[in-house]
């Protein structure tokens, strides 16, 4: 399948600009971020984008850059937030917590809870304040941010304490009791250390549910979560210009959710089993993307490039490590390191020069791994990479700017 749109695709693009040569060719390439950049907005530009533009039915907002450049997209209003909740909606291991109209409470990025802050102080004609209040972090009736720091391993007792009293205050406007905790993964596992390090599980309710959806999980991330929770845990995988495309089930595996999309996978390099995520979607009607390379890669339960059999998002194509065996992932490091050793939190291979690397992590405890696993670690990092490999303990990894670490770093 060469992934070339179909009839409603081709009816829905027909008066964009940036597509006329291709529908005049007949043949559609691989979308890519700077041709979307290039000759912005005007090759989007149609007399019913300029329209719903004027109206304030279509706005220009950012893509959420991990560590990249941010592209600048057009979209409808609260896109993102109807897809979150169609899906949280639809979703059967979480639909219960929907219909029952649960508070959503989100802990992730200090940049999401700003992006918030930007638009209510925007509404009055503000500038948003310096430390928002918890009303310039309520998006809707039913969302609200908490987080207020970059790093969440910075966070100190009175900022735990402040969240944690918004949650609560979330959860007491239900009458059974519940809530719904939409997170970035890290971000939670960095809260579930801080309540135990200073003894607050008494002020801590647990979540009816919990949505991660903010970046790549780690296995033991995932682990740890479910130790403290038995509530559903779901990982949902998409992005700003797209929406949500797939979340996961209770077992782990995942579910399509590609209401006016299509998919498909290429390998990112020849032979390789690591597949690029190309989407046609008209699901946003002022900017449909057809063959849009997303950068996120995937694998899948055959090593075949068939969307149906998606067994896990990997990270990004960008992100790749060349190796002498093929590229090597995020996803690729870290199955090998939850399997060394589950008492890793955040780790980083840091690269330099074409044969040595080194294997920074945290731990759960902040303590060492064992002399053991730390040879398990730096036998199979030299194994995946061909990359001579130490491990070292480290009480703290800096976040990026984006509030998202990165797994990998080289030394150029």
């Amino acid at each position: 399948m060469d992934g070339q749109p179909s009839a409603e695709v081709i009816a829905e693009i027909k008066d964009i600009p940036i597509y006329r040569a291709s529908l005049e060719q007949g043949h559609f390439p691989l979308l890519d971020k700077p041709e979307i950049a290039r000759g912005f907005p005007d090759n989007w530009m149609t007399p019913r984008l300029a329209a719903a533009l004027k109206t304030g039915d279509a706005e220009f907002v950012l893509s959420t850059g991990t560590h990249h450049a941010r592209m600048q997209i057009i979209r409808p209003p609260y896109f993102l937030l109807r897809s979150y909740y169609q899906l949280w909606s639809e979703h059967p291991d979480l639909a219960a917590t929907w219909e029952a109209d649960c508070r959503r409470v989100s802990l992730t990025t200090v940049l999401a809870t700003e992006h918030v802050a930007r638009v209510n102080a925007a509404k009055r004609g503000e500038e948003p304040a310096a430390v928002p209040d918890a009303a310039d972090r309520q998006l809707d009736a039913r969302t609200s941010y908490v987080n207020l720091r970059l790093d969440p391993a910075l966070w100190e007792r009175a900022d735990v304490v402040r969240m944690l009293a918004e949650i609560d205050a979330a959860r007491q406007t239900h009458p059974r009791g519940w809530y719904h905790l939409d997170c970035s993964s890290y971000h939670l596992a960095h809260l579930l250390r801080k309540i135990g390090t200073w003894h607050l599980w008494d002020a801590f309710p647990p979540p009816a549910s919990i949505i991660h959806a903010y970046e790549y999980t780690p296995v033991n991330v995932r682990r740890f979560l479910e130790q403290h929770f038995a509530c559903p845990i779901i990982d949902l995988f998409g992005s700003t210009e797209l929406g949500y495309l797939f979340s996961s089930d209770r077992r782990g595996g995942y579910r399509p959710h590609l209401d006016r999309m299509s998919v498909e996978l290429l390998p990112v390099a020849p032979g390789s089993e690591i597949f690029q995520l190309i989407v046609t979607s008209i699901r946003n009607p002022y900017m449909p993307l057809v063959r849009y390379r997303s950068g996120d890669c995937v694998r899948t339960r055959d090593g075949t490039p068939d969307p149906a059999k998606i067994a896990r998002f990997c990270g990004r194509v960008k992100e790749l490590l060349p190796t002498p065996h093929g590229p090597v992932s995020q996803g690729d490091l870290d199955r090998l390191i939850g399997a060394a050793s589950a008492r890793v939190f955040v780790h980083q291979l840091q690269v330099s020069g074409t044969d040595e690397a080194r294997l920074a992590y945290t731990t759960f405890d902040g303590n060492p791994v064992q002399a053991a696993e730390a040879a398990a670690l730096e036998r199979g990092v030299r194994e995946l990479t061909g990359r001579h490999c130490r491990a070292e303990h480290r009480t703290r990894l800096p976040i990026g700017k984006s509030g998202k670490y990165a797994w990998l770093a080289t030394d150029t």
